[in-house]
């Protein structure tokens, strides 16, 4: 039988069966969303989520991998390949779901660089883990490289989960979709007009490596820490002055602008409790958050909810923060809308990797900029 024959019957009685794979930019790990794309269902539904955390070892090369050089890259790269291989048979274990009925796999890899298009120069993303390794462990075909394509087409290459938030929560519309993994991005879906989608700035990214670096946690579990600190205003301010918060979309970003080398120049000279560090970060990324719906959702689209997830919203001082920042804005979490924050974007490229295979462009232009609809992604056979 062909690889993929089983899962090919299935899909002819209309049931589709697609595993997504996401590593964020905050590389702790990664989530597997087991999805079912029934014949009519409007919305996909999720079978099973499975998150599997990085060792400590393979997260410190992940960190490192923009400075480790051409040989350290190719290592990491089938590292990763190994460990989402791992991922994807171990969610599959989980849900008691056998390969020959999965279609494919969605892996969106691991980014270890992101460049926007600038001064009239394409621009370049590399998302990593080995995708070939992924289909010979598993037998299943895998759809990776998602950005290249809307790149190649002069987009930002992100974000891509505009076309998916519309399948999602379409049906809220006019509403905000919004994610805080490592850096935090929002989709604005009106009703009977394009969506606009883009980087609001940082995520947990900031956060997280303060809490590492002064506390040695992983992060700082449900803003327990920062709940304790006094935001810095002069540290603030700084923050809030940087021109990417202002630049008109489209736009995107990543740990290249709002990772290491950001908390570096920002705590030169200042002698701050790393409590204090901790809750003025949060603070930076709820007043950025504030700024981008004032200054670019608001003005065009009278919204009365924004649905948020991501491992953000598991700090719960940061999203009393959010709720203060948007103020008559409703916010509510994707749980309660049948899509738990933790696997809404690996459900997100599960939904790509559908119209990949489909033969069905799914970048949405007027969010990443691209001149044009492309097909997402490439596949690789096991």
């Amino acid at each position: 039988m062909m690889p993929g024959g089983t899962a090919r019957s299935r899909a002819s009685r209309g049931r589709t069966i697609i595993l997504g794979l996401m590593s964020g930019t905050s590389h702790d790990g990664a989530d597997a969303a087991l999805v079912a794309f029934e014949g009519g269902r409007a919305r996909p539904r999720l079978i099973h989520h499975h998150y599997s955390r990085y060792p400590l070892a393979l997260r410190r090369r992940v960190g490192e991998a923009p400075v480790s050089g051409a040989l350290g890259i190719a290592r990491l790269d089938y590292d990763l390949g190994e460990f989402f291989a791992r991922a994807s048979l171990d969610c599959l274990r989980a849900a008691g779901v056998g390969a020959r009925s999965v279609s494919a796999i969605a892996s969106h890899g691991q980014t270890i660089a992101h460049i926007p298009p600038a001064g009239g120069r394409t621009g370049a993303t590399m998302q990593i883990g080995a995708p070939a390794v992924i289909a010979a462990r598993t037998g299943i075909r895998v759809v990776s490289d998602f950005r290249a394509a809307d790149i190649a087409a002069g987009g930002q290459g992100a974000p891509l989960v505009p076309y998916a938030d519309r399948v999602l929560f379409g049906s809220l519309a006019p509403c905000a979709v919004h994610n805080i993994g490592g850096i935090s991005n929002l989709t604005l879906i009106p009703r009977g007009a394009e969506m606009m989608a883009f980087d609001t700035g940082p995520g947990n990214s900031l956060m997280d490596i303060a809490t590492q670096r002064l506390l040695g946690r992983p992060y700082d579990r449900g803003g327990a820490a920062a709940r304790r600190g006094t935001p810095d205003e002069g540290m603030l301010r700084e923050l809030m002055s940087m021109p990417y918060l202002r630049k008109r979309p489209p736009k995107s970003t990543g740990w290249e602008l709002f990772g290491p080398g950001l908390l570096d120049s920002v705590l030169k000279g200042r002698r701050l409790r790393a409590e204090d560090v901790i809750c003025t970060l949060a603070h930076f990324t709820a007043r950025s958050i504030g700024a981008a719906y004032r200054r670019f959702v608001i003005p065009v689209c009278h919204i009365r909810r924004a649905v948020f997830s991501g491992g953000g919203t598991a700090n719960g001082f940061l999203m009393e923060l959010i709720r203060q920042e948007l103020g008559p804005v409703e916010v509510s979490l994707s749980d309660e809308l049948g899509v738990p924050s933790a696997s809404r974007e690996a459900m997100s490229f599960a939904v790509l990797a559908r119209e990949t295979l489909r033969g069905r462009p799914s970048n949405v232009p007027s969010a990443t900029g691209a001149a044009r609809e492309v097909i997402l992604g490439s596949v690789t056979m096991p």
